[in-house]
């Protein structure tokens, strides 16, 4: 083999060995993104309500009930104000839910979108979550039907809201910040309308990835307080 030749041949070897430890790199992250990130934040979301229920029980012993709603939890993760049920989803279904919509936050349960109501508030109280990776919160939106309950708990009440549309009745991009609005309307004429609303309503929406994979849409479910009851009662 000419000098020459010997140098190709190693370079076509470097370059394949390159080539297999990048595709196995990529499959690691692959991996790590799909199941690993399942697994630990599934953990966090277990670790955090417990943390919230101690918490909220604590202050129950020491100001005799009288907790503030608008007291969070602080957290490694963030500020928790809130705690999921969704009964649809399963009875043990249990995530946290943090104040932003922060990557960090997403990445430890529901996060409740700056500047909308909180919970049992006037107006519409919206939280997003991942459908896919980071314990997948939402994964089993489309699932859901008209009148399933989500149940926010919160340190003082829990609060009862009733889907009016089901989890895969609307899809939007990601832009339609119209969603968020205390009286949502859609802007886009022949789009799908949210139900009739009147001014003092105490709303949810919910909403997350309208697919599996990365996609900019977004699903997005809306519904209304149907009860409300203190905490220790539940």
């Amino acid at each position: 083999m000419s000098p020459r030749s010997s140098r190709t041949a190693t370079w076509t070897g470097r370059v394949g060995v390159l080539l297999v430890v990048a595709g196995l790199v990529l499959a690691g992250y692959v991996a790590w993104q799909l199941f690993g990130t399942n697994v630990a934040s599934q953990r966090t979301h277990a670790s955090l309500v417990e943390e919230a229920e101690q918490a909220w029980q604590v202050a129950d012993d020491d100001r005799a009930g009288q907790i503030d709603e608008r007291d969070a939890v602080p957290t490694d993760h963030g500020d928790l104000s809130a705690i999921v049920r969704i009964p649809a989803l399963g009875d043990d279904y249990a995530v946290p839910v943090l104040e932003g919509s922060s990557d960090e936050v997403l990445a430890a349960g529901f996060g409740h979108l700056e500047d909308t109501a909180g919970p049992g508030e006037r107006g519409n109280y919206v939280l997003a979550a991942h459908r896919v990776t980071h314990g997948e919160p939402l994964r089993d939106m489309p699932s859901l039907d008209s009148g399933d309950e989500v149940i926010i708990e919160t340190g003082r009440w829990v609060y009862t809201y009733v889907l009016d549309t089901p989890g895969d009745g609307l899809t939007v991009p990601f832009t339609g910040a119209w969603v968020l609005a205390d009286l949502p309307r859609n802007p886009e004429p022949g789009g799908v309308q949210p139900p009739d609303r009147e001014p003092g309503q105490r709303l949810i929406t919910l909403t997350t990835c309208s697919e599996l994979f990365h996609t900019d849409d977004r699903l997005v479910a809306f519904g209304h307080l149907d009860s409300k009851e203190p905490r220790s009662a539940s």
